[in-house]
């Protein structure tokens, strides 16, 4: 009965670790530019790691400038399943890239990137 038990517990405990990693969403890992980072343009190539997959085709870039107003960015082809990766061509001041990801569980995950061009 003791032996039952112990196996069902650890059968238990390993499933929930497994269902943890299933749901995970996609966090952002690493990237470039960094988070309040300086960076030489006008040539900048972004590159956004996730610690998951990312669907590229439902995932979003939104540029802020230095003006307040905001455009969309286009992203380019997907290197790897957990990156997201664009160019864009900016003059001197501080931008925000906002951040939009769906990750292969479904759920969408946000964040932002203030950086200066230098």
């Amino acid at each position: 009965m003791k032996k039952a038990f112990s196996s069902a517990a650890i059968v238990v405990l390993l499933l929930t670790g497994f269902c943890r990693i299933a749901l995970a969403h996609a966090v952002l890992m690493t990237s470039n530019p960094a988070v309040h980072g300086k960076v030489h343009g006008p040539s900048i190539d972004v590159d956004l790691k996730f610690n998951s997959r990312v669907d590229g085709a439902h995932s979003q870039l939104t540029l802020v400038m230095p003006d307040g107003k905001t455009q969309p960015v286009s992203l380019s082809a997907q290197h790897g399943a957990n990156e997201l990766t664009s160019h864009l061509n900016l003059q001197h001041g501080s931008y925000t890239l906002r951040w939009q990801a769906l990750s292969s569980d479904g759920h969408i995950s946000r964040g932002e990137i203030p950086f200066s061009v230098e």
